[in-house]
């Protein structure tokens, strides 16, 4: 029945898929399911196949593979596209790119939309209800319980881009391993000589942040250092609060001796105003920031950084979801990725 819906769906074509199996000598089935990445057909008969569509300059009709197989071979990305940072955001950047990749890389295309909510139909239930793509990919902030609840109830392969702060056990996630960076950044800092040890993060309510405050709090408690509670600042989503923030700490009567950053534009800011305050890096403070790409190595001085790998947590999501996709057995995965400590001249006391 597939092999047929094909061919009709093909017929304003030069070439078809019964023109390639009657040159390679196999049933036209054979050749369908070679386009339709079928692992069973030996890798002999495969090569044959795509040696012979080469040569006839066939390229498969991709409504026509969607028709008979009832997928449509994409993937939808969920963003908040009101959010004027987001195409600038580098995290979130490397992650698509590392998507797009993935996807491709299995013969799916990547369908990236925005999520408002005050729409009476989210893009999220557009996606599922019309059948425009075969998963989605969901940040943690549009994880919404009533969202989770219909792609359950549709059965519909989802992965969240983050931990989410609702059903961990019940989904499928991927996410940094957060506090487990923060907590490698205050051992090192604690082993370097510095015992005053800051924490300037963009905004405490987002779960990323709440799992860096943890980690940053298990390192104090790790290395015997007392926890103070006006070492932790929020900007509260504008990273220029930083410069203000920085200085408040500085005016501190037991000031810290080092800053740990929640990311790049937090620790220039940083770096700026103890600039302005007269205060040299590494010598009398030191400063250590999340995520290496793009900025840390190249500033005044290089920064010492928690390298975040957002490449990998885009990867990792994207290819977890197409093996939902292809298998609606597998089984919901928790997946952190590590993180990892680069030294620079910015906290060598």
């Amino acid at each position: 029945m597939q092999t047929v819906a094909l061919e009709r769906a093909e017929d304003n074509m030069s070439v078809t898929i019964k023109d390639i199996a009657k040159k390679v000598g196999v049933a036209p089935s054979t050749v369908s399911r070679v386009i339709n990445g079928n692992t069973v057909i030996s890798r002999k008969t495969k090569d044959r196949i795509l040696a012979v569509m080469e040569e006839m300059d066939y390229h498969p009709n991709s409504l026509a593979r969607n028709f008979a197989s009832g997928n449509t071979y994409a993937i939808g990305l969920v963003i908040d596209a009101r959010d004027e940072q987001t195409f600038s955001n580098t995290f979130f950047n490397r992650s698509v790119y590392a998507i797009e990749t993935v996807s491709q890389n299995f013969g799916y295309s990547l369908l990236i939309t925005n999520d408002r909510e005050e729409e009476k139909q989210s893009a999220v239930e557009k996606m599922v209800f019309e059948k425009k793509v075969d998963g989605i990919i969901l940040p943690s902030t549009s994880a919404a319980p009533k969202l989770i609840r219909l792609l359950k109830k549709q059965k519909f392969p989802f992965i969240i881009l983050g931990e989410p702060g609702i059903e961990k056990a019940e989904t499928s996630w991927v996410d940094i391993n957060n506090a487990a960076g923060s907590e490698m950044a205050v051992k090192s800092l604690a082993k370097t000589g510095y015992k005053k040890i800051a924490f300037i993060v963009e905004n405490r309510t987002t779960v990323f942040s709440v799992k860096r405050m943890e980690g940053y709090q298990k390192g104090l408690s790790e290395v015997g250092y007392p926890f103070k509670e006006q070492y932790i600042q929020d900007c509260m989503e504008n990273t220029d609060n930083a410069f203000l923030i920085t200085k408040s700490l500085m005016d501190y009567l037991d000031a810290p001796d080092a800053i740990l950053c929640g990311n790049n534009v937090i620790a220039y800011q940083v770096l700026r105003a103890l600039k302005e305050l007269g205060l040299s890096v590494p010598g009398q403070i030191g400063v250590m920031t999340f995520d290496n790409y793009p900025f840390a190595e190249y500033m005044d001085p290089p920064l010492s950084a928690v390298d975040v790998d957002t490449f990998s947590l885009g990867e990792q999501a994207a290819t977890n979801l197409i093996r939902k996709i292809q298998n609606a057995d597998y089984e919901n995965q928790q997946t952190l990725i590590s993180t990892k400590l680069l030294l620079r001249e910015s906290t060598n006391k």
